[in-house]
């Protein structure tokens, strides 16, 4: 594995467990300790956000699963007015879910070649979705770069660089501020944390690649 691959394989992952952590917490959140290997695979690819990581890892093997079942129905779930509603057309939108953002979100997944599983409930720009997508288009290209496909490896580069500007990247702050400005839920914060310097980080250097 060269070191390109490398890091795709690294990035895949990182985007991988960062969404399973904005899902509702289950055991595999403490058995798989997501946070400590996020920490771990972060640690030279972007080391601030790999500290927060760390953080959210020690903050998580001090609470039980309920309490931080909780913690994410109050941020992000319901039904009670959200700490930070995790769709990216509540911030694109004016503040609805559905909106025109939501569409073109799911419009350029089948434009790759994918669409929501009939079993799956969420809508096309809950954060969950999006950070899935990054992974599998990490996923792709690395496949390509183990073949030696440099043209499909930069396509599919290019293509998490439009998907982060023109979808993630609009709403990512005011999601994640609104988390860590909440300030009563300390996982979820460092959480936030992570995702905000990690997915920075990681547009930055696509954008970097793109335009050197």
């Amino acid at each position: 594995m060269n070191k390109n691959q490398g890091a795709a394989t690294t990035r895949e992952d990182v985007y991988r467990l960062l969404a399973a952590c904005y899902y509702p917490p289950t055991p595999a959140l403490f058995d798989e300790k997501c946070c400590d290997v996020l920490a771990a695979l972060l640690s030279d690819l972007a080391p601030e956000a790999s500290a927060h990581a760390a953080q959210a890892a020690a903050l998580a093997s001090d609470q039980s699963i309920e309490s931080l079942a909780v913690e994410h129905a109050r941020i992000l779930v319901g039904p009670f007015k959200l700490v930070a509603p995790p769709y990216g057309s509540f911030y694109l939108d004016n503040q609805t879910v559905m909106g025109d953002s939501t569409a073109a979100a799911e419009a350029f997944y089948r434009t790759c070649g994918l669409h929501l599983a009939e079993d799956f409930f969420e809508l096309p720009d809950h954060i969950t979705v999006e950070l899935e997508f990054l992974s599998f288009l990490a996923f792709s290209q690395r496949q390509a770069e183990t073949i030696a496909n440099a043209d499909e490896s930069e396509r599919l580069a290019g293509l998490q660089l439009e998907f982060l500007e023109r979808f993630l990247m609009p709403w990512l702050k005011p999601f994640t501020e609104a988390i860590i400005s909440d300030g009563e839920a300390p996982f979820y914060q460092a959480l936030a944390r992570c995702t905000a310097a990690f997915v920075t980080s990681d547009h930055a250097k696509l954008a970097a690649a793109a335009h050197g």
